[in-house]
């Protein structure tokens, strides 16, 4: 692909900026990274063509200032922004005056983005191209007997969600009439406090669904294809935890009706550009529609791991108005990949975000395996900031080997300083739930109570625990440069028991 763009201004931050820094490098495109005072030292800044400082000490001054972010790009004069995922990338005022400064936003129409970022408006959508949606109310809430007969006929339990929400802000589970007022008004504040909008909806809760996204990527010529589908049922608290592509729990007949319904969807709506249409799938293998996420996914490396399709290439390609160059029939599903969030969290202390300096860090690289990370040692983690510190994706000829790697690479994986879900991550792939391939949105709880009784059987204090991840990971470093790291490491690991002296 030669691109007509020569500069992108990648508004975002940490691994997917360098995910986006990376293609640009690859089409021979000049980036542009942006960063707060906290990000000085990333590596997503160093790696950058150029890189400018945000004024300002809080998110909404810097990540989310769309006047001084539109500022650095006319000032660097490029010619496109990519937005990432995250901070303003389903953002239609973004997406509107990046077009009014004359540069290209690399995503969809600001009118998709409009009408596909309100749950309601994305339902009456799905209906107009036929594609099931949960069985609810989705008009204006009435108050009083009204309002009762209607969760009556939808059914116990259900779920009040905010119409704008999303990452399970503004969603509340209702299970007898005496929590439905309550319930309602809290899915209002949360939707006003997060998104701006106080528009709430009613649909019926299932009790044990799977949540199998469709990965979409269309031009601005008509054409819309899919990428088949992944599995994101490994959840806590309604967030990803682990995902695979394809879904080891769906019929060949279920995969092809769930992607002719996310491609019926998006050419209803107009879309263009790399998105995700997600469903929920119940015990009968019926879906029905939850929502159109009009963004890259965190989850999109299954994805081009599977199809060999580079999503952001392609995203890049439409937004410089290319005809994507490919039929449906050339996308085939290649083998199985699986991902896993690696978090600043603490699973032992209901997922309490972390904070710390990386101290010792070792990312294995080998056949198979790919790491979307930003992480350094010495680098700073901060809870200001999604907790989110990297993506570590296995791929192989069958879920089996995919499944043996990715056990390998957690068991391998060395990150000291801060406290992470690794272990619990290496405890939800080795669960009979997920070796089996049949599991839910709810089957992370009842492991997680597992996992945590296990931790609290184990009395070593965290220091030892550290000094023994420490030992047996220095081992495994080569003569030729062991005693340079080791030096280095010492230092980083006496910082490191100094911050955690009084946990």
């Amino acid at each position: 692909m030669t691109s007509s763009f020569k500069k992108i201004l990648i508004a975002n931050r940490a691994e997917i900026a360098r995910r986006i820094i990376h293609a640009c490098r690859e089409l021979d495109i000049a980036s542009v990274a942006i960063y707060s005072e906290e990000d000085a030292g990333s590596l997503y800044v160093k790696e950058a063509s150029e890189a400018y400082l945000l004024n300002g000490s809080e998110i909404r001054e810097t990540y989310l200032n769309i006047e001084q972010i539109l500022q650095v790009a006319h000032k660097a004069g490029v010619d496109a922004i990519h937005p990432g995922y995250g901070f303003l990338s389903e953002n239609a005022e973004f997406a509107q005056k990046c077009a009014e400064f004359g540069i290209k936003f690399i995503g969809p129409a600001p009118e998709a983005l409009v009408k596909l970022g309100d749950k309601l408006s994305a339902k009456a959508i799905a209906h107009q191209a036929k594609v099931p949606t949960v069985p609810g109310y989705e008009g204006d809430i009435p108050q009083g007997e009204q309002l009762l007969q209607i969760a009556e006929k939808i059914g116990y339990p259900l779920l009040v969600k905010a119409a704008a929400g999303g990452g399970g802000k503004g969603m509340r589970l209702v299970t007898q009439a005496g929590e439905l007022q309550e319930a309602l008004l809290i899915a209002q504040r949360e939707g006003l406090a997060y998104f701006g909008n106080d528009r709430v909806f009613i649909e019926k809760y299932l009790s044990e669904p799977r949540h199998i996204e469709v990965q979409i990527l269309a031009d601005e010529h008509g054409q819309v294809f899919h990428l088949f589908e992944r599995e994101c049922s490994m959840q806590r608290r309604h967030q990803k935890v682990i995902e695979e592509a394809p879904s080891p729990s769906i019929s060949s007949q279920t995969r092809q009706a769930l992607c002719e319904a996310a491609v019926r969807l998006a050419k209803a709506a107009q879309y263009s550009s790399a998105g995700t249409v997600e469903f929920i799938v119940d015990s009968q293998d019926q879906f029905y529609f939850l929502e159109v996420n009009t963004r890259l996914q965190v989850e999109h490396p299954v994805t081009e791991s599977v199809t060999g399709i580079d999503l952001v290439q392609s995203q890049i390609a439409v937004a410089q108005g290319e005809k994507l160059d490919f039929q449906q029939s050339d996308i085939q599903l290649k083998g199985h990949a699986i991902e896993c969030r690696l978090y600043a969290e603490d699973p032992e202390n209901d997922f309490l975000p972390a904070e710390g300096v990386v101290g010792v860090l070792e990312e294995p690289h080998r056949p198979g395996v790919r790491i979307d990370s930003s992480l350094a040692e010495g680098q700073k983690i901060l809870p200001i900031f999604d907790p989110m510190l990297a993506k570590l994706i296995t791929f192989g000829a069958t879920r089996q080997i995919a499944l043996n790697k990715m056990q390998a690479l957690l068991h391998d994986y060395t990150l000291l300083g801060i406290r992470h879900n690794i272990d619990f991550l290496n405890f939800l792939i080795q669960s009979n739930d997920f070796q089996s391939g049949h599991y839910h949105t709810h089957s992370v709880q009842p492991l997680l109570s597992e996992f945590q009784s296990l931790r609290a059987s184990q009395s070593m204090p965290l220091s030892a625990w550290a000094v023994a991840a420490l030992t047996s990971r220095s081992g495994k470093i080569s003569n030729k440069t062991q005693k340079a790291t080791m030096d280095s490491r010492s230092r980083a690991f006496q910082g490191f028991l100094s911050h955690f002296k009084n946990v």
